[in-house]
């Protein structure tokens, strides 16, 4: 019971310290999960956003789902969702009663301002440091620079990228015999 309060604590935090959705979040993932509870490896947290991303839903619900389902199984899952998910409902409740009578006020919509700023700043680094860890060979790379060509300059629907990026890694292990890893 213990370690499932902490899984609730742990993504409590994780949900209400952080602004801007799930890129955002995996710094705050890799240093709550990876780095102070050792729960999961660096390589496993980024199995699980990726697989956070290809599935419905919001990526940190997901991620927080997955992460709880490999430490204590269904009971772990639930619990971990329902930890990233309670300061999102908490905080859009306050909000949705207050920031129309508040958006008017030039503080506000500068605050506003800042926060978006932040937030890509934010994920900027998350998109520099998936980059570090997964780009680790060409075939990656070239996999990358396709899937952003594809994803920026055509509307080729984002689960056909994803799933397209999968079948040539795929292809390239069988063609390599796994010597890229």
């Amino acid at each position: 019971m213990n370690e499932l309060w902490n899984l609730y604590a742990a993504f409590f935090r994780i949900g209400i310290l952080t602004f801007g959705g799930g890129l955002t979040m995996l710094p705050l993932l890799k240093y709550e999960l990876v780095e102070k509870r050792h729960w999961v490896t660096e390589e496993t947290l980024l199995d699980c956003y990726a697989i956070g991303q290809c599935t419905p839903g919001i990526i940190a619900v997901n991620t927080a789902t997955f992460v709880g389902y490999k430490r204590k199984g269904i009971p772990g899952g639930i619990v971990a969702t329902l930890g990233m998910a309670s300061p999102s409902i908490v905080i859009i409740t306050v909000v949705a009663l207050f920031l129309q009578a508040l958006i008017e006020y030039p503080a506000v919509q500068y605050a506003l301002m800042g926060i978006r700023g932040g937030v890509c700043a934010l994920m900027l680094n998350t998109v520099y440091t998936l980059g570090k860890k997964s780009l680790i060979n060409p075939a990656c790379v070239a996999i990358c620079a396709a899937a952003f060509v594809l994803t920026f300059f055509t509307p080729v629907p984002t689960v056909l990228v994803i799933v397209c990026a999968a079948v040539a890694g795929v292809i390239l292990d069988r063609v390599t015999g796994g010597a890229d890893k």
